[in-house]
């Protein structure tokens, strides 16, 4: 075999300069504070329901679900954005490199996010007010398209082939943090001012408090560097200058690609905002639990899954991804009725260890998705096809997923709709993890798709993880 047509040498971590680990970890670092911080927006936003409601959609009508159902699809549009977001900044990032395009979301999503703490309410300007927020949304939408796809990328180029999924987690560690974060300072100042102080004006603190983490994360970003992986291997093909060219190119040439990424992407994203977004508002209002109590049940288990997020990644890295993702989708379909069930009847002990069970499958989720995504796409196309991709499968079942439950549980007086809809979604993720190739350990240069040059590694003699011995 030739070296034309040998595929590109792993690149382990034993094999990189102190100076590369330096990058490589400051990579991680600062893909993972902007992602916390998208999370944060999301989160707080979450848990801040009840009082963005009442402050911007009463519309000076007391009571009904009317204004929840206005404040989750204020919640949805910035997800309906996202893949406008993806298609413009995902080919972006693919030209002009990922670290721009990250500067440029961090920038957008902390103002855009501040922005909000500044919004006159409904008793004050009237439907100004609620326009405001939409538009204010919309902007975050567009950004978080080009956000969490880039720093996925942007990590994995940089991370060590055999320690991806190690790497990787820390982008979803950051996830968790913002969310743990935001749920913290939104049930701690609840517990400190109130009810009353949080209508008051307290709610603004915690929109107001993302322009600091956002100085910070400009900061940390400013200082970092493209991989070699994208200034070696980027294709210099135009095929993806520009949007329409690059959703073309993806078309045509990895169809497939796409539809395994959005078909997966439907389970994490209904897990992940089901679980963790509209969990406060579905234990409270819904079942008719306590909010303080409902949402330090909820701090509890995403400091658990926070432990947990980084042994299981590096577990991906010896055993494969493939292992965790299928045991994770089978549980969602197995467990997520009997889960919510335990919610309704079992009392505090139940409430625990449904959603407990819930965040567990999550957490096994997320701690491959940011080295598991990545390598489903060519380094040409890797940013715009993880953006364009992830951002629709999002727009429809992520965003979505809060006022849909909400609409289907008044429609149908069945408070167990979010077992279902989980269940539901299992089933697709498990179809689509079913077709993925194992990619721990394998390489993300050479602009092909990472695993599908397993036969030739197998032919040299490499040991490739979830493959057997050569």
């Amino acid at each position: 075999m030739t070296s034309q047509t040998q595929p590109p040498a792993l690149r382990l971590e034993a094999d990189f300069t102190p100076s590369e680990l330096k990058q490589a970890r400051k990579s991680v670092a600062g893909s993972a504070i902007g992602n916390a911080i998208e999370w944060f927006d999301y989160g707080i936003y979450g848990y801040l329901i009840v009082y963005i409601s009442q402050l911007f959609f009463t519309f000076g009508e007391e009571g009904g679900t009317l204004p929840r159902i206005l404040a989750f699809s204020t919640f949805a549009i910035s997800f309906l954005i996202r893949p406008l977001g993806g298609m413009v900044l995902g080919p972006l990032g693919d030209r002009i490199g990922r670290r721009k395009v990250l500067i440029f979301t961090i920038v957008m999503i902390s103002v855009s996010t501040a922005c909000i703490a500044a919004l006159p309410t409904f008793d004050q300007v009237g439907y100004l007010a609620p326009v405001l927020l939409v538009l204010l949304r919309m902007v975050q939408g567009f950004s978080a398209g080009g956000e969490y796809a880039g720093a996925a990328v942007f990590m994995s180029e940089h991370a060590p082939d055999n320690r991806r999924g190690f790497y990787g987690s820390f982008l979803e560690f950051g996830t968790l943090a913002g969310f743990s974060a935001a749920a913290i300072l939104c049930t701690g100042l609840t517990l400190v001012v109130g009810e009353e102080g949080m209508m008051a004006g307290w709610w603004r603190l915690p929109f107001a408090f993302t322009l600091v983490l956002g100085g910070i994360a400009l900061w940390m970003r400013r200082h970092l560097e493209e991989s070699e992986t994208f200034t070696e291997d980027s294709s210099k093909d135009n095929e993806v200058s520009t949007a329409p060219q690059a959703l073309g190119t993806l078309l045509r040439k990895y169809p497939g690609q796409l539809f395994k990424l959005f078909g997966f992407i439907v389970l994490v994203n209904v897990a992940f905002y089901l679980v963790l977004t509209y969990m406060p508002s579905y234990l409270t209002t819904t079942l008719g639990h306590g909010s303080v109590e409902s949402n330090m049940t909820l701090v509890l288990i995403q400091l658990v899954m926070i432990a947990l997020i980084v042994p299981l990644g590096a577990l991906s890295d010896r055993i494969g991804r493939k292992p965790l993702l299928v045991t994770a989708s089978i549980g969602f379909v197995l467990l997520s009725v009997p889960a919510v069930q335990l919610m309704q009847s079992a009392g505090l002990l139940g409430q625990i260890v449904g959603i407990g069970t819930l965040g567990l499958l999550l957490v096994m989720l997320l701690s491959t998705i940011s080295s598991t995504l990545p390598a489903l796409f060519p380094t040409s196309v890797r940013y715009s096809g993880f953006a364009i991709g992830y951002n629709l499968s999002t727009a429809v079942f992520g965003g979505t997923a809060a006022v849909a439950n909400e609409a289907l549980i008044g429609a149908t007086g069945n408070s167990l709709v979010p077992g279902w809809y989980l269940m539901a979604a299992g089933v697709i993720g498990l179809i689509s993890v079913l077709t993925f190739k194992e990619t721990a350990g394998r390489s993300l240069r050479g602009n092909v798709i990472p695993g599908s040059d397993d036969k030739q590694r197998r032919e040299l003699g490499e040991r490739l993880v979830g493959a057997g011995r050569p």
